[in-house]
């Protein structure tokens, strides 16, 4: 089937996992616990921190108890959807202080450009918020990216690796699964994209192979034409 949008991922595959890890986690781990106690009245925020404790089952945890569940959560890795929208809350004002800078690979930038130049619809999808994976793309070290993207997608739609994520993807972009292509770096990922009738490509850029589908190094391999 022809391809009319792209679906990608971003650690590992148009960011540099190092990027998230040891730039964008530490940075909001550290900024956290002055975040919420400055900010735990604003709207946004409260309703987040309840979110905190709804997931936690601590309905009555105060400011404090809240911080120490966020900060095990970040030891965890947790993909928990409120750590994951504080957490672009306080990337947010990294970035507009110029302490931030998004890292997208040279290789994705030049491809995302030209598939959006081609007529490509141009989404993504990452366990990171909406506000993070704009953040990423719009202060880029390429400049702002965002002008390339019809939408984005997180963990709202679902975990990553379950297929019906995907379904609900592929019907909110209101295109058969079958004319997205989805790009990862983790074949489980990919796999569930798959079982929804989604084309693959893999991005294995320090080499080697995603297994049950085609996988490429440089996002200057993959032709979108002939996935």
């Amino acid at each position: 089937m022809p391809i009319k949008a792209i679906l990608t991922d971003i650690e590992g595959t148009t960011s540099a996992v190092s990027f998230v890890f040891d730039v964008l986690f530490p940075y909001a781990a550290k900024h956290l616990p002055e975040f919420v106690r400055a900010h735990a009245e604003d709207p946004e925020v409260a309703k987040q921190l309840g979110a905190v404790r709804l997931d936690s089952g601590e309905p009555e945890a105060d400011v404090e108890r809240v911080i120490e569940i966020l900060q095990q959560w970040i030891a965890e890795d947790r993909k928990a959807t409120p750590l994951k929208a504080l957490q672009g809350m306080i990337w947010k004002q990294g970035y507009e202080a110029g302490e931030l800078k998004g890292h997208v690979y040279p290789d994705a930038v030049s491809a995302l450009k030209a598939w959006h130049e081609q007529g490509y619809d141009l989404y993504v999808y990452s366990s990171g918020s909406i506000q993070a994976q704009q953040l990423i793309f719009g202060c880029s070290e390429a400049g702002d990216l965002t002008p390339l993207f019809r939408g984005y997608f997180d963990t709202t739609s679902g975990p990553k690796r379950e297929a019906q994520s995907y379904r609900h993807i592929s019907e909110a972009i209101g295109c058969p699964a079958s004319n997205i292509l989805f790009l990862s770096d983790i074949v489980e990922e990919l796999d569930a994209a798959k079982e929804a009738g989604m084309q693959t490509c893999g991005l294995a850029r320090e080499g080697g192979e995603l297994r049950g589908h085609a996988t490429v190094s440089s996002f200057a391999d993959i032709g979108p034409t002939s996935v």
